[in-house]
C-alpha cells in the first residue's frame, strides 16, 4: 500500500496554506510519502498550462525527490450540462480525460482519477447511467493507448453507493477502468465499510482517504421554541480521530486483493486550521498510522 499525498491538501481552496506544485512534491517527500495524487486543475497540473517543458521538469523533480508513484486527480462531470443538447460535452470531457492520460504518462504515471456525474433534472437516472458508462468506456480505451489505468471514484450522485460503483465497474467491461473507492461516502451514508471493503477489494486500484466527525445542525422553529434537526456539518480532522474505522476498512480491502495506493488528502476545512504547521502534523499522523496498518496486514 503505497502512500500518496494529494495536492489538493495544499492547495489553498479552503484558506489553508498554498503550496505550488513543485514545492508540493518537495513537501511530500519531505514528509514522507512514497507518491503524490496531483490534482489536475490550476494552480497544480492544469493542461492549460503543462506543455512538454513544464512536464519534463516536474517528472524530473518528481525523480529526484524519490517519490516512485505519480497519479492525477481529474475534475469532470459527465452530466454536466445536459439541458444544453447542441453542445457536445461528452466530447469536450473525454478529450479532457485523454489528455490527463497523457499527461500523467509523461510525468512517469499510470493512474488518472476521475468522476462519474452529478444527477441532472433534465434526464432521468437509467438515460444518465448509461451515458457514463458509454463515457468512461471510450476514455478507458484512449486511456489504453498511454499505459494508464482510468479509476473512477464514489463521489458524484450516479453510482455513489457502493453496490452501484461496483456495477457501473462491471458495465464498463474495460481492463483499465477500476474502482477508485474510499470509505467516506459509504460510511456517510450509513453502508457496512467492511463488508462493502470485502467486495470492491478486487476492483480497486487505489483509495483516498480523509476522516470526519460529525457536528450536529439545527434550525430554531420560534413558533414551537424548539429545534428542527438538519443534515449534520462534517467536520474533518485527523487520521484516527474521526468515526470512519479505516484500520477495519484497509484490512478489509487488503484480505480481498486490494493491492493498490493510498492516498491521504485534506480537501475541506481541518480541525485546528490550515495552517502549514496543522497541515503537515495530520500528513505526518496519517504516515504513522498507515505504517501501523501495513505492519498487520503483511
Amino acid at each position: 500500500m503505497d502512500a500518496l499525498l494529494h495536492s489538493i491538501s495544499y492547495g489553498g481552496t479552503w484558506g489553508q496554506a498554498f503550496l505550488t506544485a513543485e514545492q508540493f512534491i518537495d513537501k511530500a517527500a519531505e514528509l514522507g510519502y512514497d507518491g503524490v495524487l496531483l490534482a489536475a486543475k490550476r494552480p497544480h497540473v492544469s493542461l492549460l498550462d503543462c506543455n512538454a517543458e513544464a512536464r519534463a521538469a516536474l517528472r524530473e523533480r518528481i525523480a529526484a525527490r524519490g517519490l516512485r508513484r505519480v497519479a492525477l486527480a481529474g475534475y469532470n462531470n459527465f452530466t454536466a450540462d445536459l439541458e444544453h443538447g447542441d453542445v457536445p460535452n461528452q466530447e469536450i470531457q473525454i478529450h479532457y480525460v485523454t489528455e490527463l492520460a497523457r499527461l500523467a504518462r509523461d510525468l512517469g504515471g499510470d493512474l488518472v482519477r476521475i468522476f462519474t456525474g452529478y444527477e441532472h433534472p433534465s434526464a432521468g437516472y437509467s438515460a444518465q447511467w448509461n451515458l457514463v458508462v458509454a463515457a468512461i468506456r471510450q476514455c478507458a480505451r484512449r486511456a489504453a493507448d498511454f499505459g494508464v489505468t482510468i479509476g473512477v471514484q464514489n463521489h458524484h450522485d450516479i453510482a455513489a453507493g457502493w453496490e452501484s460503483q461496483y456495477d457501473l465497474v462491471q458495465a464498463v467491461d474495460e481492463p483499465n477502468c477500476k474502482a477508485l473507492f474510499d470509505a467516506w461516502a459509504p460510511a456517510l451514508q450509513g453502508a457496512d465499510i467492511v463488508a462493502a471493503a470485502r467486495k470492491m477489494g478486487s476492483i480497486t486500484a487505489h483509495t483516498t482517504i480523509a476522516n470526519y466527525q460529525r457536528r450536529p445542525r439545527y434550525k430554531y422553529e420560534p413558533a414551537v421554541v424548539n429545534y428542527t434537526p438538519l443534515t449534520p456539518y462534517v467536520q474533518a480532522v485527523p487520521i484516527e480521530e474521526g468515526f470512519i474505522d479505516y484500520r477495519a476498512f484497509l484490512t478489509a480491502l487488503h484480505a480481498s486483493g486490494f493491492r493498490g495506493s493510498v492516498a491521504y488528502e485534506m480537501c475541506s476545512p481541518l480541525e485546528g486550521g490550515g495552517r502549514m504547521e496543522n497541515l503537515d502534523r495530520c500528513a505526518r499522523l496519517f504516515l504513522e498510522f498507515l505504517g501501523r496498518v501495513r505492519q498487520e496486514t503483511h
